[in-house]
């Protein structure tokens, strides 16, 4: 990734390109319910009713275990053998099991047939923060407290590696295209776009499963609580099937991905200014102007006022609406961006915006990171729908 000083020119320091990839499936499991028709209705709710209007999972018991607060968002009722059955799943951990579920729904929702496109030809690429942290950690703590000599339980490990959720799906789905698992924090689910992106644009593959997820156990939600802190901890998984524009193994296109862009601040206090030159730059390349946008989708869950509402406001004024989703969904790092993603097509399928309506979703890490991307509906009968 290509870092600059802010006060460079405006393509300077982004890195990142007009993209024109499509979007024929996704599906979200958050605190609103275990798919995406209960994403879609808890969305209409909160931009009617705001924080009032939260989802069923806020609150929700999973563990004993001290935590730093009462309010956490969880996937209710979240059972990965009751989704999955019982083959297969025994050694997943919630991270995997939410992942290894979102990635099926999304190929449902597509309704691509991986064995008759060929399954060389379909990929995977996921954000995260650290993989499971809770497996990570149970593992070390077992090979310190097991008699010796360490009798650890070998069926914990595959857990503990951060690739392990975009693999299990590989697996489950028979998917043999490129994989991939980023890193990123906050920003982990533009990273993974990115990789993506760059994947179909190469030719490596011809559809990309791309998404992020998050569990949420004690470990996590301590590690947010310290780190960020501007919104409860939660937990999601949202993937979506992209593909190139014109040659879909799916069904219609639901939405297209123009642009994509990040960049680095020099300073985390010049993250603002940053984000908000991220996000022209992004409509730069994608050749829309800031007029056309309506929508812009945040997650640092500071809300009106908060570095990106006020870095989105600065880049393209006050005519979209500016819409925080941590207020919804709760922080889920590496997931966030795709809840913002999810956002702009949960708001498409309620048909409260026009067809073609163009969003925006910004992303920033407390280091200074920032990202946008620019994404056009193409629902209600679109011109990119076949």
């Amino acid at each position: 990734m290509t870092t600059a000083a802010p006060h460079t020119t405006p393509a300077a320091p982004f890195t990142g390109s007009a993209v024109r990839a499509v979007i024929t499936g996704w599906s979200v499991l958050s605190s609103a319910g275990p798919d995406r028709a209960a994403f879609t209705e808890a969305v209409a709710r909160y931009r009617a009713q705001g924080p009032s209007a939260l989802p069923a999972g806020v609150g929700a018991v999973l563990y004993d275990d001290p935590l730093p607060g009462p309010a956490q968002h969880v996937v209710p009722d979240f059972d990965v053998r009751a989704a999955l059955g019982r083959k297969g799943t025994g050694s997943y951990d919630r991270n995997t099991g939410l992942a290894v579920v979102a990635c099926g729904q999304a190929l449902a929702d597509s309704g691509i047939d991986v064995a008759a496109v060929g399954n060389r030809t379909v990929g995977a690429a996921l954000g995260t923060t650290v993989g499971s942290l809770r497996s990570t950690s149970d593992y070390s703590l077992e090979t310190l407290t097991q008699p010796r000599p360490y009798l650890v339980n070998p069926a914990l490990f595959p857990n503990t590696v951060m690739n392990c959720a975009a693999g299990q799906a590989a697996i489950r789905y028979g998917l043999r295209g490129v994989n991939a698992t980023v890193a990123g924090g906050t920003l982990g689910f533009h990273g993974a776009l990115r990789y993506a992106l760059n994947a179909l644009r190469r030719g490596a593959v011809r559809s990309m499963l791309t998404g992020a997820v998050e569990e949420f156990t004690p470990h996590s939600a301590w590690a947010c609580h310290h780190i960020a802190g501007a919104a409860p901890p939660g937990e999601a998984a949202a993937v979506f099937l992209i593909e190139h524009p014109g040659n879909t193994a799916g069904g219609p296109p639901r939405a297209e991905i123009l642009a994509a862009c990040s960049a680095t601040a020099l300073t985390p206090q010049d993250t603002e200014r940053a984000l908000a030159r991220c996000v022209s730059s992004a409509l730069d390349r994608a050749g829309i102007a800031t007029e056309e946008v309506r929508l812009v989708v945040t997650g640092d869950g500071q809300g009106p006022g908060g570095v990106q509402d006020r870095a989105a406001r600065t880049a393209l004024g006050d005519g979209p609406e500016v819409l925080d989703i941590l207020g919804l969904t709760g922080d889920c790092q590496a997931a966030n961006g795709a809840l913002q993603l999810a956002t702009l097509l949960a708001v498409q399928e309620a048909g409260t915006e026009p067809a073609a309506a163009l969003g925006v979703v910004t992303g920033c890490t407390p280091d200074g990171a920032v990202g946008a991307m620019v994404v056009r509906g193409c629902g209600h009968g679109g011109a990119d729908r076949r």
